[in-house]
C-alpha cells in the first residue's frame, strides 16, 4: 500500500520534523509512505473572506497538482467524520483489500481547504472540535497510520 501526506507548507520546527522521521521509519517495512510538502500561499496577517478564499484557492491548486487520479483522497477537516484508531485501521485495510493501494491524507494551511480539494476527497476525517495547528496535525497522523498498520498485523503498540 502507498499512503502520503499532502500538507501545505514547509515544517520547520525540529521536533515535529523529528517525530514525523521517526514514525515514518518505523512504517518502512509495511508500507510506502511519503509526505508531499506544497508551499503555503503569503499572506498578510488580516484578510478579508474574499481574501481568503483566494489564498485557499490557489494552495488548493497546488495540492491537486500532486494528487494522482488512482488516490483515495482522505481530507483533514473540523466537519469530517470522527475515527477510533481502529476504524482507521479498518479503513486502511479496507480500502487494501478491495483495490485501492494509494490513499492520500491531505491537511490544508492555516486557512482550511479549498472546496475544490474537499470535493476531490472521498472522505473528510476529523481529530476533533479542537484546532490543532496544521503543522502538528502531520506528527499525529503520521503516528496514526503507524498505528493502523501496527493494528491491522495484529502486532503491539502502546507508544
Amino acid at each position: 500500500m502507498y499512503i502520503q501526506i499532502i500538507a501545505v507548507g514547509k515544517l520547520k520546527e525540529k521536533y515535529l520534523v523529528q517525530g514525523i522521521a521517526e514514525y515514518a521509519k518505523r512504517l518502512t517495512p509495511y508500507v510506502k509512505f511519503q509526505i508531499v510538502e506544497v508551499p503555503d500561499e503569503k499572506a498578510p496577517e488580516t484578510m478579508s473572506e474574499a481574501e481568503v478564499l483566494q489564498v485557499k484557492e490557489r494552495e488548493g491548486e497546488r495540492i491537486l497538482a500532486q494528487i494522482k487520479s488512482d488516490a483515495h483522497v482522505i481530507a483533514l477537516a473540523i466537519g469530517g467524520q470522527l475515527w477510533s484508531s481502529e476504524e482507521l485501521a479498518a479503513e486502511l485495510d479496507r480500502l487494501g483489500t478491495y483495490g485501492t493501494s494509494h490513499v492520500a491524507f491531505v491537511i490544508g494551511g492555516s486557512h482550511g481547504l479549498a472546496d475544490s480539494v474537499l470535493s476531490r476527497a472521498q472522505q473528510r476525517l476529523s481529530f476533533g472540535r479542537m484546532t490543532l495547528p496544521h503543522q502538528l496535525m502531520r506528527l499525529v497522523l503520521t503516528e496514526q497510520i503507524y498505528r493502523a498498520v501496527k493494528i491491522n498485523r495484529g502486532e503491539p503498540y502502546h507508544k
